[in-house]
């Protein structure tokens, strides 16, 4: 399928946090629309196999955070942007997962909200989307209705999908304040977002199932670890 053109209206960075995802980092970067991005910084969670290499390869500024967490190879790409001049800073990040199970050719729908509309958070709905059969287990699809049925009840704010692939302007972000290393990373953004009243939408984006294993939701451990920490999260924050 031919890819549609679209016309650069703001300065956008992506952030993509990867371990170990050697197989599909290259189509992730590959498929993201050159035309609408500045940089894109893949943040190498102590990857030991030929992800940063790949990653290269296909044009990423590629960083390494050796503290294993989803949250701190965010930081780590939060970090990078922060040391630019600032007439180098983007408008707009993205972030957008490793593991190809998003489809990055979307980022526009992500976008086009803050640039036409001026929301300053855009989440991509999984859950309003088209997924593909087995991309998301059952604990994450009852993790993500009870999490954000939960902060529509204690915050007001609804939400569909705690999904990873989102968009936010870069000034909203650094007034959010993130703080979360791991697993409560993307509930930590859209709780505080609603505290500090932001305009935020979701558009809905199209799932796979990723390439290779999960981290998280691919053991009985690593689903439980990351369910109590984002429930705990959505309560601390309070």
């Amino acid at each position: 399928m031919e890819k549609k053109q679209h016309t650069k209206l703001a300065r956008i960075n992506v952030i993509i946090p990867a371990f170990n995802e050697e197989e599909s980092i290259g189509k992730v970067l590959g498929d993201i629309p050159e035309e609408l991005v500045e940089e894109t910084i893949v943040v190498s969670n102590g990857s030991t196999d030929a992800t940063e290499e790949n990653a290269r390869k296909a044009g990423a500024t590629v960083l390494r955070e050796e503290n294993k967490g989803y949250g701190n190879a965010c930081l780590k790409g939060m970090s990078h942007i922060a040391a630019k001049p600032q007439d180098e800073k983007p408008e707009i990040v993205v972030f957008l997962d490793g593991d190809y199970s998003d489809y990055p050719e979307e980022m526009s729908l992500l976008i086009k909200p803050i640039i036409e509309e001026d929301y300053d958070m855009v989440i991509g709905s999984r859950a309003t989307g088209e997924r593909e059969k087995g991309s998301m287990m059952p604990q994450q699809i009852f993790g993500n209705w009870l999490a954000t049925t939960l902060i529509k009840v204690l915050y007001g704010v609804e939400f569909t999908d705690l999904g990873p692939f989102r968009a936010i302007k870069y000034d909203k972000l650094l007034e959010i304040g993130m703080e979360d290393k791991n697993f409560g990373w993307t509930v930590e953004m859209q709780v505080k977002a609603a505290k500090l009243g932001l305009k935020c939408t979701e558009v809905p984006v199209n799932y796979r199932q990723r390439i290779g294993v999960s981290k998280v939701t691919g053991t009985i451990k690593g689903t439980i670890m990351a369910g109590y920490k984002i429930l705990w999260t959505i309560f601390k924050l309070l």
